[in-house]
């Protein structure tokens, strides 16, 4: 794993994540695009789709993007209105990006710390799905990784921006 000239080792680490992350969120969604399509032709072909379809897709869809969000965030690739700072200096443009991911970074920890908590309560109380009987607490936990990656690359890229030599983020 060679770094790039200028690039941070926990830039390369934090990518490296990303990546492993949005890998597994690609893998999951493809089995819940694969399990979907399979139900849809059982249902209409054959007047049997897969039980429990639509509480897979659902769990499933929740992980899903859990796996994304730190790769969007590390490339920086949420959207930004950028109307009223384009014509701002670029230390005043850095420093309200840093407020942005600051802002970005409160919110995920505040989302991470209350996806824990719901899935500790959901597991304290057996929760159950409906239909398939699975455990509720599963994708709760799955969830987690990407929602704590995503705070610690915006603590990084906070970090990076309010500092005085911001090389890796310009």
């Amino acid at each position: 794993m060679q770094n790039k000239p200028g690039e941070k080792p926990v830039m390369r680490r934090l990518e490296w994540l990303c990546d492993a992350s949005a890998a597994i969120g690609a893998l999951v969604l493809t089995a819940v695009a694969g399990m979907t399509s399979v139900s849809v032709i059982g249902r209409a072909f054959f007047s049997h789709p897969i039980l429990g379809d639509v509480e897979l897709v659902q769990l499933g869809a929740a992980v899903v993007v859990a796996s994304f969000l730190p790769y969007t965030q590390f490339r920086r690739a949420n959207i930004v209105v950028d109307f009223f700072t384009a014509g701002a200096r670029a230390r005043t443009q850095r420093r309200m990006d840093a407020f942005g991911v600051l802002l970005y970074t409160g919110v995920m920890a505040l989302v991470t710390w209350r996806v824990a908590a719901g899935g500790a309560s959901i597991y304290a109380a057996h929760e159950r799905s409906m239909l398939m009987d699975l455990p509720l607490w599963i994708p709760y936990v799955l969830m987690l990784p990407g929602l704590a990656l995503c705070v610690a690359i915006g603590a990084v890229q906070s970090l990076d921006l309010l500092s005085t030599k911001s090389e890796v983020l310009k």
